[in-house]
């Protein structure tokens, strides 16, 4: 809601920018977007890594 302001405000006092700006973020978005994968499954890998290191505590009755 805060964000749709923001930009009713920015297309109020400065509409090509507005407009650059709507048109613009799609673009970032597909930019990043395997950026976000990545970090997705590097997340995975080290969480893989730390359940393999913590398995023999865990079967020792470590447990969480």
């Amino acid at each position: 809601m805060l964000g749709f302001l923001i930009w009713l405000c920015l297309f109020i006092l400065c509409w090509p920018l507005a407009l650059f700006a709507l048109l613009l973020y799609p673009l970032c978005w597909l930019i990043t977007l395997p950026f976000r994968v990545l970090g997705i499954a590097v997340d995975g890998v080290f969480e893989l890594l730390r359940a393999i290191v913590m398995l023999p505590a865990r079967l020792l009755g470590g447990g969480r």
